[in-house]
């Protein structure tokens, strides 16, 4: 057993965490856009809009700095000859780096649109919402999950219709200038489960132009052969966000959800895709299947059952810290203290590793928004060797493939 302290000086996983739950001021020192870093914008799912930044331990992560809970946080951000680092009053606590902004983020796709309202980087990795906002933001009485402003989001700082033209054009530009590996699409919900016939062209494109890895999320569709399909096209992960474990939550914080497809749905096809994985394995096209919640809007305990859940299942669980985003239905409640949800993510952490589930596997993933069950390894006392030894074997082996059809996608692409 390693003995944990949960320090931010000496904890870059406690820090992570604390960073989300508490935020932190930008002192007068600070010109991100002027010194290379990426400017402060909500398109980042709805969810959230801070500071991209890497942490120690190459721990990338999206510092709250907007919201009226960071006003008040003991940690500030400050510039000086050595550069960007978190402080608590005089103790510099941590150095960080700004993540870099890539110069696609000035150009304009040839339709004339800027490329960042087609599609942004959220870490390392290029997400893309590339249709009209979720329905449950236009119904006459909106239904939308109440911690959501994706409604605030589209037309703003990104565009609401994006072509399969423009979405290439940016992803080509993604990948050259900035090394991107992984194209996550991302649909709300649409009457008649039509968000995966909407996807798909993307998909077929994008797909067949770069060989990346390409994640969707989606609500679940009633057909789930609609997954094999998705698996067939080369799609590498399908992640579904029911957000809460707890029934009567869910109802109460999604109420859309709950009318058109219950939790149950959400848990059908977790379950169907992780097995879909199992049943047809295929050692080019890795598949991954996530099932993503909020921690902080339901108790601890029910988070870790979630967690308990999902592994057991053979998907890999996504954790979100709830962020109470400007404009959403609950921007009034405060975030979740740390010491109460540090357990939520130590068992994220144990729980894959457990079961054996392929964590921080495919290259130059990196999610701003969300900590990553590996990144939450220095909460745990428990080392797991045998596992971390299959999991480098494996990261060896499929980064060498992966760069293999990559390279092959690219010289076709030439000819």
């Amino acid at each position: 057993m390693v003995r944990v302290v949960l320090d931010p000086r000496s904890n870059p996983s406690y820090l992570q965490l604390d960073l989300y739950c508490r935020g932190a001021r930008m002192h007068a020192s600070c010109f991100v856009e002027q010194d290379g870093g990426r400017k402060v914008m909500r398109t980042r799912a709805g969810l959230g809009s801070g500071l991209e930044a890497i942490l120690p331990g190459d721990i990338w992560t999206n510092i709250p700095v907007q919201e009226a809970f960071a006003q008040s946080s003991p940690y500030e951000v400050r510039r000086d000859a050595q550069g960007y680092s978190i402080w608590i009053e005089q103790d510099r606590i941590a150095p960080i780096q700004l993540a870099p902004r890539p110069t696609w983020y000035e150009q304009k796709t040839s339709s004339g649109k800027a490329m960042t309202r087609v599609g942004t980087l959220q870490g390392t990795y290029l997400g893309i919402y590339p249709s009209k906002v979720c329905e449950y933001w236009t119904e006459d009485t909106r239904t939308n999950c109440k911690f959501c402003s994706i409604g605030l989001n589209l037309g703003v700082d990104d565009a609401d219709e994006k072509s399969v033209q423009e979405v290439l054009e940016v992803v080509l530009a993604a990948r050259r200038q900035s090394g991107i590996t992984y194209v996550d699409f991302n649909a709300g919900h649409y009457a008649g489960d039509t968000y995966l016939d909407i996807l798909e062209p993307y998909i077929r494109a994008v797909k067949q132009a770069t060989n990346l890895l390409i994640g969707v999320q989606t609500p679940p569709h009633h057909d789930l052969a609609r997954y094999d399909a998705l698996k067939e096209m080369g799609v590498n992960r399908v992640s579904f966000c029911f957000e809460i474990y707890d029934p009567q939550r869910f109802q109460e914080i999604c109420p859309g959800k709950h009318r058109e497809y219950g939790l149950r749905r959400y848990l059908d096809a977790v379950a169907y895709c992780a097995e879909l994985g199992r049943r047809k394995p295929s050692w080019t096209e890795p598949w991954v299947t996530n099932g993503e919640i909020i921690a902080g809007l339901e108790s601890p305990e029910s988070s870790i059952a979630a967690i308990d859940w999902i592994t057991s299942v053979g998907a890999i669980p996504t954790v979100c810290v709830f962020r109470p985003v400007k404009g959403s239905d609950l921007a009034h409640v405060p975030p979740p203290k740390t010491e109460d949800i540090v357990p939520v993510y130590r068992r994220l952490y144990e729980a894959c590793m457990e079961q054996g589930l392929p964590i921080g596997v495919a290259p130059n993933v990196h999610v701003s928004l969300v900590p990553l069950p590996e990144e939450c390894r220095f909460l745990s006392p428990r080392s797991f060797p045998l596992q971390k030894l299959k999991l480098a074997a494996l990261r060896t082996a499929f980064r060498g493939r992966f760069q293999r059809s990559v390279d092959r996608a690219v010289a076709a692409q030439a000819n």
